[in-house]
């Protein structure tokens, strides 16, 4: 079934008349293509009978490469309100009544939208696209895994490059290019060495890796329209005071979430049983973060795995577990894996453990 009939199966389910997409992820999704971003209204409009793009005539000619879905031009000197007027009469949405705009679509996009059509009752994606792309097909998930064992062979590179004396970005540079050396794009390389790893989004930079650092390695690259993201721990020589413990704190959380994520359950509660276990030690106060986020053509994207989320997890959903525990002017710790849910319980697609990697000096 394509996705724009899937699609339809939605706005059919949730009593939706018309769904406006713009140039972004869900287009993506949607299309495998999304024209230029920029100023100019770009929009897609699905209806239950049809489907039509709003599109700057400068993009017209190489967005026809993409798709044979019917073309509402307009060019700088008339603007588009002639246009707009001209794809919603194609997709019959003029009386709309309930309307699903993309979150992520420009505010000025959205009130062109909104004042086309008086009245409509209008929501987010959550319900129809957003639903649809929290659920991956064995066709992404291959590509998923894929992505993974890239990540797996830039992790272990990052391992037999972490020595004394070797600064953070010269680390991340080893990463970048295992990456492409497999034709990945990078997409970020979080090198956290001693207390900058207490930091959960610590900005690479010139620290020099020392003996006794505890450090983060957060990764992830893109190769083809899905990515990666892991984080797994090196030491360098012996470890901090209290760094084993706290290392089996957190491994003990990521157990909890795994045991918890099942079909059917919600992601709170997944995110609850990480957080008990690292509560419960006494170091709740130091995991200032949600359990995880969805993965996808977005690096994140719902389902989000946190403490208020009452989203019901369901087979095909991809998504990280992550807890870690900061302690300021000492090490961080955090210990991440992308998921799948199958009917039975997540499969990992990592092959990689997540002990610490101990460098001997």
């Amino acid at each position: 079934m394509d996705r724009l009939t899937q699609l339809r199966g939605k706005m059919a389910e949730t009593g939706t008349d018309l769904v406006v997409i713009g140039p972004g992820a869900h287009m993506k999704w949607m299309l495998g293509f999304y024209p230029h971003p920029d100023e100019r209204p770009c929009l897609l409009f699905v209806s239950p009978s049809a489907e039509a793009f709003l599109m700057p005539a400068l993009n017209a000619e190489g967005s026809r490469q993409e798709t044979g879905i019917a073309f509402h031009t307009w060019d700088d000197a008339d603007g588009p309100g002639a246009a707009l007027e001209a794809a919603l009469s194609a997709v019959d949405a003029k009386n709309a009544k309930a309307v699903v705009l993309d979150e992520a679509m420009r505010a000025d996009f959205a009130l062109l939208v909104l004042d086309a059509i008086p009245g409509a009752r209008h929501a987010f994606t959550d319900a129809t696209l957003g639903a649809l792309r929290m659920r991956k097909s064995e066709e992404e998930y291959r590509e998923l895994k894929m992505n993974a064992g890239l990540a797996d062979e830039a992790m272990r590179a990052a391992f037999a490059a972490a020595r004394p004396g070797i600064k953070e970005i010269e680390l991340a540079d080893a990463i970048s290019e295992s990456f492409e050396s497999s034709g990945a794009k990078p997409l970020f390389r979080i090198v956290g060495a001693g207390g900058n790893g207490a930091f959960p989004h610590h900005h690479t930079g010139e620290t020099v890796i020392a003996e006794g650092d505890a450090i983060v390695i957060d990764i992830g690259a893109r190769k083809g329209t899905y990515s990666s993201d892991i984080t797994r721990m090196v030491v360098i020589g012996d470890p901090p005071e209290g760094y084993e413990e706290v290392h089996g704190i957190v491994e003990a959380a990521v157990q909890a979430a795994l045991n918890a994520a099942k079909p059917g359950v919600k992601a709170s509660t997944v995110d609850a049983a990480a957080r008990d276990v690292i509560t419960e030690a006494g170091y709740g106060e130091y995991f200032v973060h949600r359990t995880g986020h969805g993965m996808g053509v977005e690096g994140h994207e719902p389902p989000y795995v946190t403490s208020t989320s009452d989203v019901i997890l369901d087979t095909g959903m991809v998504f990280s577990i992550e807890p870690g525990i900061y302690l300021p002017g000492r090490f961080g710790i955090r210990l991440e894996d992308i998921v799948i849910l199958r009917d039975d319980g997540p499969e990992i697609l990592s092959q990689m453990p997540r002990d610490a990697h101990y460098v001997k000096v």
